[in-house]
């Protein structure tokens, strides 16, 4: 299935053409702080960071979480992650004490943005969208890389001098402490985490998934211990040309996540969908990364509600949606989990409620479904309801 999917939005960004930032083969500016690490030909990928051709703040250019609270417009978005120019350099993953690493990792770990001068072989040029990270603007091969002093983040800059704390726990302990997702991410990939000599450069968009599913594996730990709600409910939330519905069960942790893509490109009404039982999700999950960014962002507001449940989300994009990265999922449904949680005496009642805000039948979301359809099983209630 995520071929598929990850066909499909391939296509949707094939034929698109948004001007980028233009710069010479001479750079100055200022990193918001952002780096971009890449997976082709690992272990050894193309690495470098991220720059604006601008001076001063630029910290809201990569900071997904103040976005949509702060009701950014997608083309506002897109605008602010065309304008970050992505340098690179082909680098071992493995080899992480040399110069041009430290400035990354200076970068990286940087409490605001960083004044930076970059030279380029040739003019930067492209763009990429990506359901997995989040857009970026023109990029080319640095030939030079230099960067203005900077104050490190100090509870960052703890996790990098503790070579004894293991990666997974040196995530979650900057979660506790408030650091924003991206932060944290950032660190984790430019390999600042982890027993010292195990430590290495971590591809952008693994990085993402990895710390997402830290996170929820963490926080479901937690999750296991609470009461299950004692009814069920929906939240919701929409934003940038997509709907997020959370039906929460009275049960025990179950999870599934479905995502339609609707008349697009034209007539398409595409359904890709994933799940996981109590015992957990095994392999990687055939939808790809906003699998985890859901499941994450879900367990967070259980955790903080000290509440167990059963989770699905239907998602819908329409029409003028572009893959802005698992960020869009995260943070939508961490808004939608903050939402006043709408109470249904019984399953059918809740989805007869969602449906109300589906453009798609809510029949095919059943169809496709695995725990929805054995949730309405159980309670006797069938797919003719919903025709």
């Amino acid at each position: 299935m995520i071929k598929g999917k990850e066909a499909y939005l391939k296509k949707l960004t094939a034929g698109m053409y948004i001007p980028s930032q233009e710069v010479g083969t001479n750079l100055d500016g200022s990193s918001p702080p952002s780096v971009f690490i890449g997976s082709w030909n690992y272990p050894r990928v193309y690495a470098g960071p991220m720059i604006a051709p601008l001076h001063g703040d630029t910290t809201i250019m990569d900071q997904p979480e103040s976005w949509i609270p702060e009701k950014k417009t997608q083309e506002e978005i897109i605008r602010y992650r065309l304008s970050l120019i992505r340098g690179k350099r082909p680098v071992r993953v493995t080899q992480l004490q040399n110069r041009y690493i430290d400035k990354l990792r200076d970068i990286s770990l940087s409490a605001s943005s960083i004044e930076s001068e970059a030279q380029f072989s040739h003019s930067p040029k492209g763009m990429s969208f990506s359901d997995e990270h989040t857009p970026f603007g023109p990029s080319a091969p640095l030939e030079k890389l230099e960067i203005s002093s900077s104050r490190w983040d100090s509870n960052l800059e703890k996790v990098y001098y503790d070579t004894d704390l293991l990666a997974a726990d040196a995530v979650f302990d900057l979660h506790k402490k408030g650091r924003n997702f991206s932060s944290i991410e950032k660190a984790f990939s430019v390999g600042t985490m982890g027993l010292g000599r195990r430590r290495r450069l971590v591809p952008t968009r693994w990085s993402i998934t990895a710390c997402d599913t830290i996170l929820a594996n963490r926080l479901l730990k937690k999750v296991r211990e609470y009461d299950p709600l004692d009814s069920i409910q929906v939240r919701e939330y929409s934003s940038l040309n997509n709907y997020y519905a959370v039906l929460l069960l009275p049960t025990a942790w179950q999870y599934e996540w479905m995502e339609a893509f609707h008349r697009i490109l034209g007539d398409e009404e595409l359904l890709f969908s994933d799940y996981e039982r109590n015992a957990g999700k095994k392999g990687y999950s055939r939808v790809g990364g906003c699998y985890y960014s859901c499941k994450m962002a879900v367990l967070e507001a259980l955790a903080r509600e000290q509440k167990q449940a059963g989770a699905i989300i239907l998602r819908e994009a329409y029409s003028g949606y572009v893959p802005l990265g698992v960020f869009n999922v995260r943070e939508n449904v961490r808004n939608a989990m903050q939402e006043t949680a709408l109470p249904f005496e019984d399953i059918k009642s809740a989805l007869w409620y969602i449906c109300g805000k589906l453009r798609m039948p809510l029949k095919r979301f059943i169809q496709q479904s695995d725990l929805l359809k054995e949730q309405l099983q159980s309670r006797q209630t069938t797919l003719s309801s919903f025709t």
